[in-house]
């Protein structure tokens, strides 16, 4: 039986890849033809003989390597030039058929994945998916992983200052370092460890990062109203020195306005050696430095001892202030209690179909018409001409083959069917305002009657203080997921990927996650004649391999980083698994349930 699945699925899957290299290979090709209107290269002689008396002469003489390599290229296109020219017409004319804008004038089959049928094939499915309620899914065990933890060496006791000559060149603090976060919550996350970072390799004293104003979200929330300052300058002690504002003296030369500093533009993803060669001086010379926008200005890979000062800032100086954490750990429990059919498991959702992901995305779904004007007036509302500059192509069938479309809830709800969740599961959606919420949450309830969201688990008071604050709300749900027993993402972005790095390193280096393949999926949903055992074959392999991918327990070895730390946090950070996660006094107020702990053990 096994056997007959697999060969049905990788039948199934050789079929949909061709189509999709068809697809991708043709969107590709059409640009990069853009220049075949030039003129065709001039007839090639009659005589050969004098072709190749000319090669052998450029043989024994010493021009330019570009010289003797174009000679063989203008010689087959002079010899080749009219065969080249008519198959580049059939393979462009092959293109248009297939994939172009010709394709709906003559009747063809859009290229599988391009057009959302999801709905359609909901409905032909419902029955078969009611009827099929048996789980293959046991919640009690998704933790379990194969490979023993190994031990790992403690954290080093000494400063970041230390590891390195600036502070015997010049002995004291070389300034004061001021950034500015821009973003949402995690992208401010990355930027504020980042921050902890580039402070202790210069050597340098952090003023408490300022968050910038996004004009989407218009959280006009502070450091202090997200996390615990107290508890973020304390426990960075010892490390990097963190103070809440400039010493009168710099206030004073800069009439008590920091954006008087003159912003240092640094580049994306700079080197640890860029900041000592670039903007140590500087420091030394001002006494004060202040960088904006201050996203993704540090490379991941950095030497060990500042690698260790972003582990300790994400997971022990980061803790959320005092109103998040106690709304939160309420949310958890309840959650927790709602979950009692499953032991006191639960699945958390991070769904990324609010309507401002919808516009930015340029995708379609099962809107018309209607749909496309309230995308094309959000999009010109809140990013201007933005999406309507003459190099700007929008190709909304593209963008789904190429799994750029944010998941629906309904197609979240079919994949989670599919791979073995029963309508028995709870689940907590953690999202913002979901676009047209009462359509499209719908399929996703009839699936799993036992869902949930922070606005149902808090009362209308719980939520007040939260409500106009974007940054606060995503908190609560970023806790409740922490603690939930399988996590699945559906679009990417930082939310899901501190998420997965914050579950790996409090449960030494697994908790469930699941990373569903797009491009397979959007497939799969336009297949109109898809059966629901089909379906589920396909899902079931897609498990597997989120699994493989997902499983990351640490191993002592010298790593060249090129993934995110935050993402992937072991095995850097893991020395400072070795303190008491049981209770997570070092990050978070929150218990850990037991029944999650004993799970994670």
């Amino acid at each position: 039986m096994t056997t007959n699945i697999t060969m049905k699925a990788k039948s199934y899957n050789q079929h949909y890849q061709t189509s999709n290299v068809a697809a991708t290979g043709g969107y590709a090709s059409e640009s990069s033809n853009s220049g075949s209107n030039s003129p065709s290269p001039p007839p090639s002689p009659r005589r050969q003989a004098s072709i190749f008396q000319y090669r052998r002469r450029l043989r024994t003489k010493t021009n330019s390597f570009s010289r003797r390599d174009n000679l063989p290229f203008g010689f087959l296109f002079r010899y080749n030039a009219r065969y080249l020219a008519v198959l580049s017409l059939l393979y462009v004319s092959g293109l248009f058929m297939c994939v172009g804008p010709f394709s709906g004038l003559v009747g063809r089959t859009p290229v599988p994945g391009s057009l959302y049928r999801s709905h359609q094939i909901f409905e032909k499915l419902w029955d078969d998916i009611h009827s099929d309620n048996s789980t293959a899914i046991e919640l009690s065990s998704v933790w379990i992983y194969k490979r023993k933890v190994k031990v790992q060496k403690p954290c080093p006791n000494s400063t970041a200052g230390q590891h390195h000559s600036l502070d015997t060149e010049f002995p004291g603090r070389s300034g004061y370092l001021i950034v500015e976060a821009n973003g949402g919550l995690n992208q401010q996350r990355s930027a504020i460890c980042n921050a902890v970072a580039v402070a202790g390799l210069l050597n340098a004293i952090l003023v408490i990062p300022r968050f910038e104003l996004n004009n989407v979200w218009k959280d006009t929330s502070e450091f202090g109203d997200i996390y615990d300052e107290e508890h973020f300058i304390a426990t960075l002690d010892g490390y990097v020195k963190v103070v809440r504002e400039l010493p009168e003296l710099l206030m004073e030369r800069y009439d008590y306005n920091i954006t008087n500093i003159p912003n240092f533009r640094v580049e994306a993803w700079a080197t640890a050696n860029y900041y000592l060669r670039e903007v140590y001086p500087l420091l030394r010379e001002q006494g004060v430095i202040r960088i904006a926008p201050f996203a993704n200005r540090l490379a991941m890979n950095v030497p060990p001892h500042i690698q260790l000062l972003r582990c300790i800032a994400n997971y022990k100086a980061l803790r959320f202030s005092s109103p998040i954490s106690t709304l939160a750990e309420k949310l958890v429990k309840r959650m927790t209690e709602k979950s009692s059919k499953t032991g006191g498991k639960y699945v958390s959702i991070h769904l990324r179909f609010e309507e401002d992901m919808v516009a930015f995305s340029c995708c379609l779904y099962d809107g018309g018409k209607t749909e496309k004007l309230v995308m094309d007036s959000f999009r010109e509302k809140w990013w201007k001409g933005k999406f309507k500059r003459k190099d700007r192509v929008i190709l909304p069938g593209v963008n789904r083959i190429n799994g750029k479309c944010p998941l629906t809830p309904l197609e979240v709800g079919m994949m989670l069917r599919g791979m073995g969740f029963d309508n028995n599961t709870s689940i907590f959606l953690a999202s913002g305002k979901i676009y047209q919420a009462e359509r499209h949450l719908a399929p996703l309830l009839k699936m799993f009657p036992l869902l949930y969201t922070k606005e149902s688990l808090a009362t209308p008071d719980e939520l007040a203080p939260f409500k106009e604050y974007s940054s606060r709300l995503a908190s609560l749900d970023y806790m409740v997921s922490l603690f939930s027993e399988v996590f699945v993402t559906t679009h990417g972005g930082n939310f899901p990927h501190f998420l997965m790095g914050h579950r790996r390193f409090l449960f030494d280096g697994h908790a469930k996650t699941i990373k569903p393949d797009k491009r397979k999926l959007v497939v799969l949903l336009q297949h109109m004649n898809i059966s629901w055992r089909t379906f589920k074959d396909e899902m079931e392999i897609m498990l597997s391999e989120s699994d493989r991918k997902g499983m990351m327990v640490p191993r002592l070895r010298k790593i060249n980083r090129k993934t995110s730390v935050y993402t992937y946090p072991l095995p850097e950070c893991s020395c400072l698994q070795q303190s008491d996660n049981t209770t997570l006094k070092l990050t978070y107020s929150v218990k850990l349930p037991n029944s999650q702990l004993e799970s994670a053990r």
